[in-house]
């Protein structure tokens, strides 16, 4: 059995921590950080096991980053009289 890591992206909505993995167009929920990463990694496991789903190649999978970043943007009159934090706006 090969281990073979996968980008994923984590982000916490509401009550619920959200994973999801770009690569696969995949992604589940969890109640903990742990057990959304337990949930997207059996996810992605099952993807890849299932012989119906399209799989990227070896090369693919390894040579992909993912980049999180925040652009700033001008919005005007949206959020008029809202307190925003900075690191809303970094």
């Amino acid at each position: 059995m090969d281990i073979i890591s996968f980008p994923v992206l984590i982000s916490k909505e509401g009550e619920w921590f959200v994973a999801s993995c770009p690569l696969l167009d995949i992604g589940t929920q969890g109640r903990t950080e742990d057990e959304v990463k337990e949930n997207i990694a059996d996810l992605i496991e099952e993807y890849m096991e299932d012989p119906d789903t399209p799989k990227p190649d070896l090369e693919t999978i390894t040579s992909r980053s993912i980049t999180l970043t925040s652009v700033p943007v001008k919005i005007r009159g949206v959020y008029r009289g809202s307190e925003i934090s900075a690191a809303t706006t970094a």
